[in-house]
């Protein structure tokens, strides 16, 4: 699809399309460059306040992985014009408000349509020094990686919907998704790194692998060190036939979800790793199961930094002084030959 959008020829743009940054930069002059981005979803959960206020800090999450500060925001809705439904989309909005109210930006503007499934959203826009860029390239060998939030919504936020998740799951993962990661950002600038992005669709090893083949290098993560939400292990191992997963009464409902249910994987999941395992090392009899979670796509996941380790204790401290977690899951290598796997596991 991008193939049909031109490189841009205007020099004033810093970031394009053609580096699958996680936004466009715009110079405006010496000092001061612009962050555009743009991220709308369906619900991912069923009260209409915490999903305007996930996709919220989701649509926000592309300014901070550029090493950017937001200023402002405008809403994109499209919602059912059913009367029953349409007032949802003011709680939708409410916490769209209260989420960017958070960030210190507000709403102030937008656009809405009419369509079957409802759909929510920001365009955000933000302002970072020209120098002082985050790419999604760039890294160097020896950087230490760093994860600040878990992964596996996917799973959970399928098993959500399916109503088997647990309790502590769901809100495991719903406080998750709705964290800015303006914390981590601080920090990150703080410790003056210059390579980073989200954790999003393409899961953990996706968006690792575009780093490493954006910088030319390879990776090692260490599995042990990968945070993953409680609850999603657990979730993986159920198999449930979602049609009846409403009827969980009727005799012989459970023999069925044994004998023809299925784990609550999203199909990008699978997309994902389909794409991925060709470049991807993992141990010996590693568990299907790990593999696709380190492929499931995230919803407002973290921030993956890259970090030179003469900067990994500021780094660290920075972290700790704005009180956000972090995992520091591996470290980069050079490429010692052409046909080495961008990623190993161990």
């Amino acid at each position: 699809m991008l193939a049909a959008i031109p490189p841009p020829s205007d020099p004033r743009v810093l970031v394009g399309t053609s580096h699958a940054d996680d936004a466009g930069i715009y110079r405006l002059d010496g000092d001061v460059a612009l962050v555009a981005t743009l991220d709308f979803f369906t619900p991912i959960v069923d009260d209409p306040y915490t999903y305007g206020s996930i996709a919220a800090a989701n649509s926000l999450s592309d300014v901070y992985a550029m090493g950017g500060e937001p200023l402002y925001a405008l809403a994109i809705a499209a919602f059912p014009e059913d009367p029953k439904l349409l007032p949802m989309l003011g709680d939708v909005m409410a916490g769209a408000v209260d989420k960017t109210r958070e960030a210190g930006i507000c709403i102030i503007g937008g656009h809405t349509v009419k369509d079957k499934e409802p759909k929510f959203g920001l365009s955000v826009t933000g302002r970072v020094h020209p120098d002082r860029i985050w790419h999604n390239r760039g890294a160097r060998p020896g950087d230490r990686i760093v994860l600040t939030k878990p992964i596996g919504t996917g799973v959970a936020t399928t098993g959500i919907k399916w109503g088997i998740a647990p309790k502590e799951t769901e809100n495991a993962v719903i406080e998750s998704m709705s964290l800015l990661n303006a914390a981590a950002a601080v920090a990150g600038r703080k410790a003056g790194i210059r390579t980073a992005t989200d954790v999003t669709g393409f899961g953990l090893l996706g968006h690792l692998l575009e780093v490493m083949e954006g910088s030319d290098l390879c990776a090692e993560i260490r599995h042990s060190e990968i945070p993953v939400f409680p609850g999603v292990r657990e979730l993986m191992k159920r198999r449930v036939r979602p049609a009846i997963t409403g009827w969980s009464h009727f005799p012989g409902a459970e023999w069925v979800h044994r004998r023809f249910g299925i784990a609550p994987v999203p199909g990008g999941t699978r997309q994902n790793i389909a794409y991925q395992q060709a470049r991807v090392r993992f141990p010996p009899l590693f568990p299907e199961d790990e593999v696709l979670i380190l492929a499931d796509p995230q919803t407002s996941g973290g921030l993956l930094m890259f970090v030179p380790e003469e900067r990994a204790d500021a780094l660290a401290r920075a972290l700790a002084e704005v009180g956000q977690k972090a995992w520091w899951i591996g470290r980069t290598h050079p490429m010692a030959s052409p046909g080495m796997p961008r990623i190993t596991v161990v």
